[in-house]
């Protein structure tokens, strides 16, 4: 799968977090984490990169970098807020594919960047995400995976913490092991959309569903939009969290040094 010419990826960082506060800034490998997630997005293509962000720390660790910031509001309810913002300091139009890569991301596959950005402009949806499969019992039953049910079509129909399809035979009797042939599905935390769809988003009032399970996705669902999943072209290692996190990301980058 290749790119669409012209992408674009816009990285939301906030100082806050409260497992891992000054996330961001966090080293790995001698430089800040949100630099390692910048450089991802340039090795995969994108034409125009953006950190979008109210701290002014975070600004500053970009300096000579060649990496662009889009300096937001501090008041912002969510990234897709923050984002919304950025696409307006930057004067991108309407039709501009915008990849929403997580801060979090050191070490985000390039190809994965790409893919999600043409699957958006191959499926004509107004969403596009990534999945991969879910062969560990354990991460279905997880409440901080989110799962993906699908449609035959390659679209979202649903995106829940809670183990979906249920497996009502199987799971009656054994949960320690997934049944054969499952379409069990982890969602992969990046987006993209164009960037007038990204500003409309933004304006949409929260949906129910949305607020039940926390997941902000679903207000696009609610809404009656299109979400294309496209299975990730190879995997996406863990994001970074918390602290075991941030260790586990320094070591894996010893190791690739």
């Amino acid at each position: 799968m290749t790119a669409p010419i012209g992408f674009v990826v816009a990285i939301p960082a906030r100082y806050a977090s409260t497992r891992l506060p000054g996330k961001p800034l966090q080293l790995i490998g001698g430089d800040p984490m949100i630099v390692h997630v910048a450089r991802r997005a340039l090795a995969a293509g994108a034409r125009e990169v953006r950190v979008a962000t109210d701290d002014a720390r975070i600004a500053r660790a970009l300096d000579g970098t060649g990496i662009q910031v889009a300096m937001t509001a501090a008041d912002h309810a969510s990234g897709t807020d923050r984002l919304a913002e950025c696409a307006d300091i930057a004067g991108w139009d309407d039709d501009t594919v915008v990849v929403n890569l997580q801060g979090d991301e050191p070490f985000a596959p390039a190809a994965g960047i790409r893919a999600v950005a043409a699957a958006l402009v191959e499926s004509g949806a107004a969403v596009a995400t990534l999945a991969e499969p879910i062969e560990d019992p354990t991460l279905l039953f997880d409440p901080n995976a989110v799962k993906i049910v699908r449609a035959a079509s390659g679209d979202a129909l649903y995106f829940s913490r809670a183990p979906v399809p249920w497996a009502r035979d199987a799971f009656a009797g054994n949960r320690s092991e997934l049944p054969p042939g499952g379409p069990w599905l982890r969602h992969i935390g990046i987006y993209a959309y164009r960037a007038g769809f990204l500003r409309r988003f933004a304006a949409m009032p929260p949906g129910r569903l949305e607020q039940i399970e926390a997941l902000e996705q679903l207000r696009v669902l609610e809404a009656g939009h299109r979400i294309a999943v496209r299975l990730a072209p190879e995997p996406f290692p863990p994001g970074v969290d918390t602290p075991e996190d941030l260790e586990r990301a320094r070591a894996r980058m010893e190791e690739r040094a």
